[in-house]
């Protein structure tokens, strides 16, 4: 016949002192209190695995910081998993290592792993925008989650803010972006699936809109305006050079000066800072050089044609003409942007190849074996497009030029 084991009470656990040995008080169904001669008191779960029938120990905590009610919680729960023929000991071991992989695959500390391996294939700059994409939009609600918990509705809800906003634009690149950190995920063995495929889906497209542009009639009052404009030098020759250029904003803003070659008369734009990822090649113009000349003594010991007003270390920012555009009184009439559609509508409308006009754009033509043949042949035929569109940005800013009757060296 079992012997039947008396329910502790608080008392007992609390006045249990040291003896010569450690020893043990039963509160029953395996659970007890054992004492060190040291006087440190310990619960202690006393069972037999299953299907093995070894005995084991599992350690439920400390006494005072476990209570004798806390210690017979976790006593039944371990009774259950008994009762379930599940080992409590494995039950633990398993809900540790869970834990374990939780902490190292939450979305904050798998996208900085990812980081390392993205920030290696793209510039500095793009590498700061899509850490603080993650840092504000991301990581405030979503960071401590594990990414294998992750599902289209919560980041839907987290980005939901945005699309009220209008902010479809970073909506997209967020998409994108947990898109291709999932799809590394599940290369890497993190996930088995990309929870989020698809997500992109649940807000509307934002309709593509035209960037603001003025007429080609219209450039005379454009460079008078910036003759007169109440804006710095550089900013200034800044807004000219991508008129002349026919470049990005961003091309023409980060600018360096050991892109420029002063004999070939030629700037070589490396890819990394293109939008398609190809280097471009402008042919410069007698304009062109005469801006360069003129720059060198303001911005000759940096490394940029046009640096930071505030550090030199840098280049300006992009956004540096829009602004200037805007205190020109401009805003919502001209963007930086802009000044492509400027120069294409006029080249287009004074007969010019629009091969020509669209290599010199920069523009990725979808026939690849075209692609190459034009790359390869244009440059020389382009400098002569380059050089009428600068004669005529000359003669627009001295009143020399008459839109009508005009035309323009078609290209052939």
């Amino acid at each position: 016949m079992a012997i039947k084991t008396n329910p502790l009470s608080d008392t007992e656990v609390r006045s249990a002192k040291p003896k010569d040995k450690l020893y043990s008080l039963y509160d029953g169904d395996g659970l007890e209190l054992r004492i060190t001669k040291a006087g440190s008191k310990s619960w202690l779960f006393r069972y037999k695995r299953p299907h093995i029938g070894k005995t084991n120990y599992i350690k439920i905590g400390s006494y005072p910081e476990t209570s004798l009610a806390q210690a017979r919680k976790l006593r039944s729960e371990y009774r259950e998993l008994l009762e379930k023929d599940v080992d409590p000991q494995k039950w633990i071991d398993d809900q540790a290592g869970r834990r374990r992989r939780e902490v190292s695959t939450t979305l904050k500390n798998v996208a900085e792993k990812w980081f390392a391996v993205k920030f290696t294939s793209v510039s500095e700059r793009h590498s700061l925008n899509i850490s603080r994409s993650f840092e504000t939009h991301l990581f405030p609600k979503l960071g401590h989650c594990p990414v294998g918990d992750l599902t289209a509705p919560d980041v839907i809800d987290v980005l939901s803010p945005l699309d009220a906003a209008g902010r479809s634009e970073t909506i997209t690149r967020l998409c994108q972006r947990l898109n291709e950190l999932m799809t590394w995920c599940v290369n890497t063995g993190i996930l088995k699936h990309n929870p989020l495929a698809g997500i992109k889906a649940a807000f509307a497209s934002k309709k593509p809109t035209k960037m603001p542009t003025i007429k080609p009639e219209q450039l005379p009052e454009l460079m008078k305006a910036l003759s007169f404009a109440q804006i710095r030098v550089m900013t200034r020759c800044l807004i000219e050079w991508q008129l002349h250029t026919m470049v990005r904003p961003s091309e023409a803003a980060q600018a360096r000066w050991d892109e420029i070659d002063l004999q070939q008369m030629l700037w070589t734009i490396p890819p990394e800072r293109m939008k398609q990822k190809r280097e471009h090649q402008v042919p410069l113009t007698p304009q062109t050089m005469a801006l360069l000349d003129f720059i060198k003594p303001i911005s000759g010991r940096s490394e940029y044609l046009f640096p930071s007003e505030h550090n030199p270390g840098q280049p300006t920012h992009s956004e540096t003409a829009n602004r200037a555009l805007q205190r020109m009184g401009y805003a919502g009439v001209l963007v930086s942007h802009g000044l492509r559609a400027l120069a294409s509508t006029t080249l287009n409308e004074r007969g010019f190849d629009a091969d020509i006009i669209e290599a010199a754009l920069a523009h990725q033509d979808r026939n690849q074996v075209r692609s190459a043949y034009n790359r390869a042949t244009y440059l020389e035929r382009r400098r002569k497009l380059m050089e009428w569109w600068s004669d005529h940005i000359e003669e627009a800013a001295t009143g020399k030029m008459v839109m009508g009757g005009k035309k323009g060296l078609k290209v052939v």
